[in-house]
């Protein structure tokens, strides 16, 4: 056993230093494909969380007449507080609710305005932005509820346009890892193919099928390693360095995630690679 090992490892090394052209364009070639696939991730990662952000800013309101008693305006509150799709609500007095009234319309109008006329509120957050037409469908019949309101318009183009973001960046990054493995196992085909008489004799002589693979499935296994390696620095320069808002920024745990991603497709189809490689080498 500790002769075979000793022959794997010094075939493995061989072959990595006699094909080293090769060998670096595999390197290079898992690289730059697992490169553009961990930025995918991390672009679609970065629209998720931005996504969810969006949505916590999403706010219905519920208004009160003027007139409400203070058992409609309880019941209203205790009914929003047991609603499972309601995060939060802050009630808004009327005396609140004239001052911002001031604030927001012109002068001539809010000189004219009495506290009294104006409504209190509730001023709710939904788990998700589209809660808010549930919320509004509830309670716009209520007694005492003078209106709901929601940005409608707004929610839905923000969640389309999530689903879109969404969708793009998750086929953009199947495609790259898709041509990512068609790249890297011709690579690593060629390499072998180069080779093809060794196999021939290695097999004429009487060697088993896994005594010739197993050189080959841990040269392709280190390309893809160090390919991996180089890919995850260039993720977390760009996880770094790019200049995204802080809605857009990832934290390090979605970084380490992407980068044990990239770790295990490089590694995965470097020795897989090899392995269909040598196969059809292996019939002699």
């Amino acid at each position: 056993m500790r002769v075979y090992l000793r022959y794997a490892f010094k075939e493995t090394t061989g072959n990595l230093w006699r094909n080293r052209m090769m060998t670096i364009a595999a390197v290079l070639t898992v690289a730059v494909s697992l490169s553009l696939v961990g930025s995918a991730l991390l672009l679609k990662q970065s629209a998720a969380q931005a996504s969810a952000q969006w949505q916590q800013g999403t706010r219905v309101t519920v208004w009160m007449e003027p007139t409400a008693s203070q058992n409609e305006i309880s019941s209203v509150q205790s009914q929003l507080a047991d609603l499972p799709i309601v995060k939060s609500c802050v009630f808004y007095t009327q005396a609140q609710d004239y001052k911002e009234a001031v604030k927001l319309l012109p002068q001539d109008e809010s000189t004219v305005l009495k506290p009294y006329e104006v409504p209190s509120s509730f001023r709710c957050i939904p788990t998700v932005p589209s809660n808010a037409f549930v919320v509004q469908s509830t309670f716009s019949s209520q007694p005492g509820v003078y209106s709901v309101t929601a940005p409608e318009q707004q929610i839905r183009e923000m969640n389309r346009a999530i689903r879109i973001i969404q969708i793009v960046f998750l086929a953009l990054a199947g495609v790259l890892l898709l041509s990512a493995t068609v790249l890297i196992l011709n690579t690593i085909r060629m390499a072998i193919f180069s080779r093809r008489r060794e196999v021939s004799v290695m097999k004429l002589v009487g060697a088993t099928n896994w005594f010739i693979r197993i050189p080959y499935i841990t040269e392709g296994f280190i390309q893809g390693l160090l390919g991996s390696v180089v890919a995850i620095l260039a993720v977390t320069a760009l996880h770094t360095w790019y200049p995204l808002h802080n809605e857009f920024q990832l934290n390090t745990s979605a970084l380490l995630g992407t980068n044990a991603v990239v770790l295990i497709v490089g590694v995965v189809i470097g020795s897989v690679g090899s392995a269909i490689a040598i196969r059809r080498f292996l019939d002699v």
